[in-house]
């Protein structure tokens, strides 16, 4: 395995099993035994510091869930994950939207005090690779399900279907499937400095690599070269692929991109960005240690950190 595929949420050999999904009665044969991978409103139910918190059927944690989503088989065995988005917690434990981050976690009265319901990007630095690819996985399958449930053809409430990988219409016959949306995320450099960018809802001192989504009729590099020139008002030349991340917030593929920068004067967008500012590699080291007196390091686990640490190791293939 190249380097370049061990960012968190990458591939970790999951066996999805796809010729069992057209399959529901093996699918409610093999649920009777698998595991199950509660979620509420996005949040995975998790053991802190164990990893994922995974249920039988028949788990009274089950009672108000939609239709199984089939992940596919772990070591032989199935495994699943259930919305439960309409369970309400008691008084005064709703989820709430905490900034940029939610830090907030719900307990379910049919559980040991110990499992919660945590915000995924606060806890993936905790899980192994498997886990890590169940939760990305579950968490974006299962959103698609709850802002997709009417057809985009004719407007009629549609089922789901294929073990969840599919979504059709009983009017039309339309079938749909889950959305992932390219967004290209740069390690733009010039020399020894990196360029880095800051959002102006992001928390304070917080920056990252520049990104932006793919747009229709557009190539990875067409896109890498635009997003820097639109949001900086930096000229990009050479552009090379280095790795990618499933990022379910909600349903984005990053792919990860180095990119030579041709000019270094900044030009700011300021419906994208509140600051940007090229870094040396020595200024990013001391970012990277959480010593610079005004920036933060990227979040642990994103692809931005994975590729700055990497950039600054001289170790991206």
């Amino acid at each position: 395995m190249r380097l370049a595929e061990t960012v968190t949420f990458g591939g970790s050999g999951l066996d999805r099993a796809a010729h069992l999904r057209g399959d529901a009665d093996r699918l409610a044969e093999l649920a009777r035994t698998g595991r199950i991978l509660p979620v509420w409103r996005g949040k995975p139910l998790c053991l802190p510091d164990e990893g994922l918190g995974w249920v039988a059927a028949g788990s009274p944690v089950l009672a108000k869930a939609g239709p199984l989503v089939f992940l596919g088989l772990d070591e032989g065995r199935a495994v699943f994950a259930a919305d439960i988005s309409d369970w309400p917690p008691e008084a005064g434990a709703e989820g709430v939207e905490q900034g940029f981050l939610d830090t907030t976690q719900q307990r379910h009265p049919a559980l040991d005090p110990e499992f919660c319901f945590a915000e995924l990007r606060a806890v993936m630095t905790g899980l192994s690779p498997r886990e890590a690819e169940l939760a990305a996985t579950a968490k974006a399958v299962l959103h698609w399900h709850r802002s997709h449930g009417f057809c985009s053809a004719c407007g009629a409430a549609s089922d789901m279907a294929e073990g969840g990988w599919q979504r059709r219409c009983p009017a039309c016959a339309a079938s749909h499937f889950p959305r992932t949306d390219p967004v290209v995320i740069m390690l733009v450099t010039r020399g020894n400095s990196v360029l880095l960018g800051r959002n102006a809802v992001w928390p304070e001192g917080m920056f990252s690599l520049l990104a932006g989504f793919v747009e229709p009729g557009e190539t990875i590099e067409a896109a890498v070269r635009r997003e820097v020139q639109e949001e900086a008002g930096v000229r990009i030349g050479a552009v090379r692929y280095l790795a990618s991340q499933p990022w379910p917030f909600p349903a984005s593929l990053m792919l990860g991109c180095a990119a030579e920068a041709l000019s270094a004067k900044i030009t700011l967008d300021p419906a994208e960005l509140e600051d940007a500012c090229w870094l040396s590699r020595e200024e990013m080291v001391t970012v990277m240690a959480g010593r610079h007196p005004r920036i933060r390091p990227a979040r642990p686990g994103a692809i931005a950190h994975f590729l700055i640490a990497n950039w600054l190791a001289d170790r991206l293939d």
